[in-house]
């Protein structure tokens, strides 16, 4: 059996961060990105108590903070960026996970460096 070097939760959330800026963030390629394969990235990834989908929500609600904060850009805009399929999927999530609307949550952190709730 072939030993592979497993990626760290870091590197997986760097590389899913790079997929979501460049071609979307599917497992396919983020494992490809990270040089194996996506069944094993898939099983890593249980092993270190987590899921792809865990960490591709985590890493979407960071950079939404970030956009959020940071930028003038359309919320639907963001919402497609992140790989959504419209704004109001976008809007339920964030609610979901922030306890408030990404407009309310632009309004409050303005001038502030952008913070979540997701795990590091």
């Amino acid at each position: 059996m072939k030993l592979v070097h497993m990626p760290s939760r870091q590197a997986v959330r760097a590389a899913v961060a790079a997929s979501l800026q460049h071609n979307g963030a599917h497992l396919q390629c983020t494992a490809s990105h990270l040089g194996v394969s996506a069944r094993s990235l898939q099983r890593h990834l249980a092993m270190i108590g987590t899921s792809y989908s865990e960490i591709l929500a985590e890493v979407r609600l960071e950079m939404a903070c970030g956009l959020l904060t940071e930028t003038n850009e359309r919320i639907s805009r963001i919402a497609l960026s992140l790989g959504y399929a419209g704004a109001s999927s976008f809007s339920r999530t964030f609610m979901r996970m922030m306890k408030v609307q990404p407009g309310t949550y632009r309004k409050q952190n303005r001038n502030r460096p952008p913070t979540t709730n997701a795990r590091a």
